[in-house]
C-alpha cells in the first residue's frame, strides 16, 4: 500500500509492504496523527499552541504535555549540539521547534504502525525517512535534484538530511546568523528520526570545517557529509549500500 498526502506543508508518503485487512484505517490513523501534530505545532496556523506561545498568549507551562516535551527536548539538543540547534535563535516571532517537530512527527506516526505487529513500512516526510524492515534509500544530491549522492541500505533506519536543496539557505549558524560555508549537505542515520533531524540541522549549520569532526563523535548515529569541494566524508558505520 502506498499513499501520499500534503500535511505540515510538505508531501508525506506512507508505504506498507504487503496487504492486510484494515490497512486503509491504519494509514488514516497515521495521517490523522500528522494533522493533529500540525494543529499544535504549526507556526503558520494562528490557533496552534506554538503560535499562541510565540504571541505570548500561552505560557509554556500551560501548554499541552506534548508541546512541553518537545520544547524540553529542543533545550536538551541545544546543549548537545553546542548551540548549533537552537529553537530560539534566528527565529522571527519567538520559539520555533520546527527543526525537531518534523522528525518527531514521523516517529509518532511510526509508533502507530509499530503497533500493527510485523508490518514493514517506510514513511517519508519531505526527505526525512524512517523505515521498519530492510529498505534501500537514495539520498538526493544537493546540487542535482535528478542525481543520487549515495544509496543507504539497512534495517529499521531513521535517515535525515539537511542542506540548501529546494529551500535555499534556510539553515544558518545560530551564533552569527550567517549561512554555512564549505558544506553542501549532512545526512544522519540512527534509531530516532527526531534526533537525527536535529543533528543533521546542527551539523550543517556548523559548516564544512567543524561538522565532520563533530559528527564523528556522535554515539549511536552515523553521518555522511558532502563538502563544497565535492568530497564525501562518512563515519565508519554509515550504512551505505
Amino acid at each position: 500500500m502506498h499513499r501520499v498526502e500534503h500535511v505540515m506543508g510538505m508531501p508525506i508518503v506512507v508505504a506498507l509492504r504487503g496487504e492486510r485487512d484494515g490497512d486503509e484505517t491504519l494509514v488514516d490513523e497515521v495521517f490523522d496523527r500528522f494533522r493533529e501534530i500540525d494543529r499544535a505545532f504549526s507556526t503558520f496556523r494562528e490557533d496552534s499552541e506554538i503560535s499562541r506561545i510565540r504571541r505570548g498568549e500561552l505560557a509554556v507551562q500551560d501548554a499541552s504535555e506534548e508541546v512541553q516535551q518537545v520544547l524540553a527536548r529542543c533545550a536538551e539538543l541545544r546543549v548537545e549540539t553546542d548551540g548549533f540547534f537552537d529553537a530560539d535563535a534566528c527565529s522571527r516571532g519567538g520559539v520555533d521547534p520546527s527543526g525537531l517537530v518534523k522528525g518527531w512527527a514521523v516517529d509518532e506516526a511510526c509508533a502507530i504502525l509499530d503497533r500493527a505487529h510485523g508490518r514493514e513500512y517506510a514513511v517519508n516526510a519531505g526527505g526525512d525517512i524512517r523505515t521498519r524492515g530492510r529498505w534501500t534509500i537514495g539520498i538526493q544530491h544537493p546540487l542535482d535534484a535528478k542525481a543520487v549522492a549515495k544509496v543507504v541500505e539497512g534495517e529499521d533506519l531513521a535517515v535525515a538530511t539537511s542542506g540548501a536543496y529546494e529551500r535555499g539557505e534556510h539553515v544558518r549558524d545560530p551564533h552569527t546568523g550567517a549561512a554555512p560555508h564549505g558544506i553542501l549537505s549532512v545526512t544522519i542515520t540512527g534509531p530516532d528520526l527526531a534526533t537525527a533531524d536535529a543533528y543533521a540541522t546542527a551539523a550543517y549549520a556548523m559548516g564544512g570545517h567543524r561538522a565532520p569532526n563533530w559528527t564523528a563523535r556522535l554515539r549511536g548515529y552515523e553521518a555522511m557529509t558532502i563538502l563544497a569541494d565535492g568530497r564525501v566524508l562518512a563515519t565508519p558505520g554509515f550504512p551505505a549500500a
